[in-house]
């Protein structure tokens, strides 16, 4: 099911700035938040699941 996430202008310049070419917002979060998965960020900053 799909959400609408809304964010400020200036986030999003800032996401842009990291897009590679062609990819999307929702790619960009998915790889985004596959990193600190991985890598036990959320862990280490008290957030769980």
């Amino acid at each position: 099911m799909p959400y609408t996430l809304e964010i400020s202008d200036e986030l999003r310049e800032r996401i842009d700035k990291h897009l590679e070419e062609d990819e999307t917002y929702e790619e960009f979060l998915t790889e985004l938040l596959s990193v600190y998965e991985t890598e036990g960020a959320f862990l280490q900053e008290g957030y769980s699941e």
